[in-house]
C-alpha cells in the first residue's frame, strides 16, 4: 500500500465502526447495536490535515466466547494490527476496564506499531477526567473521544498522524486499478475465490451462509496490472433479508456492483442455476458492468453428464447474460482458477472498447443490403446511420426515420450482429434509437 495504515481494534460493540465512519467521513462501515456486526477487516480512505492514510475497521476481539466465528475474527483483527503503521485501541468509557480489554492491551503491547488508547462514548467533555482508570492498561495516555459526536477525535488524529512514517507516500496510486466485484448468493464460495485470487486469507471463509456482511476491497498486482478485488455479502431476495444488518450488507454489495468494471458471478456448480443466481445476475446486468460467470466447486460435480447439464442450465436460464464467459473452477483447490484473470481482462477490454463510426456504418450497410428491417403496414424502418456514443458499457445510437417501429426482436437481432462482428463478449451493450428525417 502506498498509504500508511491505521487499524482500529477493540472488543465488540465499543464503537469501532462508528469511529471509522467519523474519521473517514463516510457511512461505509456498518454500524448496528448488535454485537459482532463487523467480522472481516475492511479498508477505508481517510485524511487528516492533508495526510492521507488507510483506515482499517476490524471485528471485535473476545478472548473467551462460544461464537463460532470468533477465532477467525480475532485472527483478522490481529493481522490488521500486524500490518498497521499505527493502532487505535478503542475501549468503552461507560463500562470501565473489562477483562477482554486487558487481554487485547497485552497483545498490542507486543506490537511494533505505536498504539493509541481511545476511550469512546465520552460524549460530555466535562467527564474527560474520568479516564484515569484506563491508565492501568499500560497503553499510555488515554484519549477521551466521542465517535458519535466527534468530541476529542481531532486531538487523537493529531497524535496518530504525527506517529505515521514520514516516508509513506500520501499519493493514492490505485486510481488505475480495475474494479472487480465478486458477487453471488450466500455460501457460493465468493470469499474462497477472493482468497485464491489475492493469495491470502484476508476474508473469513465458513460453511455458514452469510458470513461476509461488508464489501471488502483487496488490491492485487497480477502480471503488472492492478486489480481491486471486492468481496461482497451474499445477495438474496429482499423479502428474505430478515436482519437489518444483512440488509445493510446487501446495500454495500449493490454499491460494489455499481462501481465495478467487471463482476464475477460465483455460482455453486453442485447446485446448478438457482432462482437467487438468476436474481443476482439480473442485478449485475441492470447496472451495466462486464460479467464473468464462475462455476465454483467444479471438482465435486460428478461426471461429464452432470457437468454438461449445469452448462446447459446456465445457457438456458441465464440467457439474458449469454454474453458472459463461463469459467468452471475450484476456488478451494485452485484448479483452473488462473483462467479467471484472462476472462476478467477480456471482459474489461470489450467493456471499454470503442468502434470507429466508419466501421459501424459499413456494418450497417451490409444489413441494409441484406434487407433486414421492420415494417408496419406501409411504414418501413430505415436506419440512416449509427455511431458509438460511449463506452463502459458500449452504447450505440441508431438514427432512423421511425424509432417507434423498432421491436424487441429487431433490437436483439442488431445486438447479436454487433456482438458477432465486433466481439463484444463479456459486456452488456446499450442500443438507442433516435429520430432522423
Amino acid at each position: 500500500m502506498p498509504q500508511p495504515i491505521v487499524a482500529i481494534v477493540g472488543r465488540p460493540n465499543v464503537g469501532k465502526s462508528t469511529l471509522v465512519n467519523r474519521i473517514a467521513q463516510t457511512s461505509d462501515a456498518i454500524v448496528h447495536e448488535m454485537r459482532g456486526v463487523t467480522r472481516d477487516r475492511s479498508y477505508h480512505h481517510a485524511d487528516w490535515n492533508g495526510v492521507e492514510f488507510m483506515l482499517v475497521d476490524t471485528g471485535g476481539i473476545e478472548i473467551a466466547t462460544d461464537d463460532a466465528f470468533q477465532a477467525s475474527i480475532r485472527d483478522q483483527a490481529l493481522r490488521a494490527a500486524e500490518e498497521a503503521d499505527a493502532i487505535i485501541f478503542l475501549v468503552d468509557g461507560r463500562t470501565g476496564v473489562l477483562t477482554d480489554d486487558e487481554e487485547v492491551a497485552r497483545i498490542l503491547l507486543r506490537a511494533e506499531a505505536p498504539s493509541f488508547l481511545a476511550v469512546n462514548k465520552m460524549d460530555n467533555p466535562a467527564r474527560d477526567d474520568e479516564t484515569w482508570e484506563y491508565w492501568q492498561l499500560g497503553m499510555g495516555q488515554p484519549w477521551p473521544v466521542s465517535a458519535l459526536h466527534g468530541h476529542g477525535t481531532g486531538d487523537l488524529l493529531d497524535a496518530v498522524v504525527a506517529a505515521l512514517p514520514a516516508e509513506a507516500s500520501s499519493q493514492d496510486e490505485t486510481d488505475d486499478a480495475l474494479n472487480v466485484a465478486v458477487i453471488g448468493r450466500p455460501n457460493a464460495g465468493k470469499s474462497s475465490l477472493v482468497n485464491r485470487l489475492t493469495d491470502n486469507d484476508r476474508s473469513i471463509v465458513s460453511p455458514v451462509a452469510g458470513t461476509t456482511r461488508d464489501a471488502i476491497d483487496t488490491l492485487v498486482d497480477h502480471d503488472g496490472r492492478l486489480y481491486r478485488i471486492v468481496d461482497t455479502a451474499g445477495l438474496r431476495r429482499k423479502s428474505r433479508i430478515d436482519e437489518s444488518v444483512e440488509y445493510y450488507g446487501f446495500v454495500r454489495a449493490m454499491r460494489a456492483i455499481d462501481r465495478a468494471d467487471v463482476a464475477l458471478l460465483v455460482m455453486d456448480g453442485t447446485l446448478g442455476v438457482t432462482g437467487e443466481d438468476q436474481r443476482v445476475a439480473n442485478y449485475a446486468a441492470e447496472r451495466g458492468c462486464a460479467l464473468v460467470v464462475v462455476l465454483n466447486k467444479w471438482d465435486i460435480v460428478e461426471g461429464p453428464e452432470a457437468k454438461e447439464k449445469v452448462r446447459c442450465d446456465v445457457e438456458d436460464e441465464l440467457h439474458y447474460i449469454s454474453y458472459a464467459q463461463v469459467v468452471a473452477l475450484s476456488a478451494l483447490t485452485g484448479k483452473n482458477a488462473h483462467r479467471i484473470w484472462d476472462a476478467i481482462d477480456s471482459a474489461y477490454a470489450n467493456y471499454a472498447k470503442t468502434i470507429p463510426t466508419s466501421r459501424l456504418n459499413a456494418w450497417l450497410a451490409e444489413i441494409r443490403e441484406e434487407g433486414h428491417t421492420v415494417t408496419k403496414g406501409k411504414a418501413v424502418l430505415r436506419i440512416k446511420y449509427v455511431t458509438q456514443t460511449s463506452a463502459c458499457p458500449p452504447s450505440f445510437s441508431f438514427f432512423c426515420n421511425r424509432p417507434d417501429l423498432v421491436t424487441d426482436n429487431y433490437e436483439r437481432f442488431l445486438e447479436n450482429r454487433l456482438r458477432r462482428t465486433f466481439d463484444l463478449s463479456g459486456t452488456p451493450i446499450r442500443l438507442r434509437f433516435k429520430k432522423k428525417d
